[in-house]
């Protein structure tokens, strides 16, 4: 691994269990917060399997860079928002890994929390990609890689309806702090961006796994990719 993954504040500190059962509403905030705690920690190896790249060639050819990534407030139609920009901190680490393939290479690390108790992890880099579908298959096995992460659904390819873009998608579950937790994973790699987005819901967090809609969490990385990629100049 690259060193360690991004941690929220506090996500480590389970709530101790008082005497006693506990009352229900408690026992569901414990939960989002393990979920997301879990989720956390999945961003920190999904945030780059980029970092075992094999290099093709030194003189690949590379792409010009048109587009940027910028970590947007708001994030489908309103349901997440930014809670924490990591980019500084994650991000330098990404930044200094070195490869033949990328070039330019800025990273973005962001942390969407929802009303409803989900979350929504964003990890990648913008800058001239040589070999794009490459680095998608390779921020698939850095999600996998994770910190008390399992794939539960293997990767599929999605190309979701109206988006010029494949997607590669995969459930991983993640067991931190005691609790199981399904996380939809998708990414995607362009000539200038290469991002996977963990996206966590209470809804689907503690569903079978198998029935989670991959497809759907491919359109709405889709959709995340468009509010997030941004022309330069």
């Amino acid at each position: 691994g690259w060193g360690q993954p991004p941690v929220a504040p506090g996500a480590g500190a389970w709530p101790p269990q008082g005497p006693g059962p506990q009352p229900p509403r408690k026992k569901r905030t414990g939960l989002i917060v393990g979920i997301v705690a879990g989720a956390v920690v999945l961003a920190g190896g999904i945030a780059f399997g980029v970092s075992q790249l094999v290099g093709k060639t030194a003189d690949a050819a590379f792409p010009d860079a048109e587009y940027k990534l910028v970590l947007e407030q708001k994030l489908l139609d309103g349901e997440f928002t930014l809670a924490q920009d990591l980019s500084s901190t994650e991000g330098s680490k990404i930044e200094k890994m070195y490869d033949p393939t990328v070039r330019d290479a800025k990273a973005v690390v962001g942390q969407y929390s929802s009303a409803k108790g989900g979350a929504l992890v964003i990890s990648g880099m913008y800058g001239r990609f040589a070999d794009p579908e490459v680095m998608t298959g390779k921020m698939m096995e850095g999600g996998a890689a994770g910190d008390g992460a399992t794939v539960v659904v293997p990767p599929k390819k999605f190309t979701p309806a109206g988006y010029d873009i494949t997607l590669e998608c995969q459930v991983l579950q993640s067991a931190k702090g005691g609790v199981k937790a399904n996380v939809p994973m998708c990414a995607w790699g362009d000539d200038n961006t290469g991002v996977s987005v963990g996206i966590i819901r209470a809804e689907t967090a503690l569903k079978d796994a198998r029935s989670i809609d991959l497809e759907a969490a491919a359109a709405e990385t889709a959709k995340i990719r468009e509010e997030i990629r941004q022309p330069i100049g």
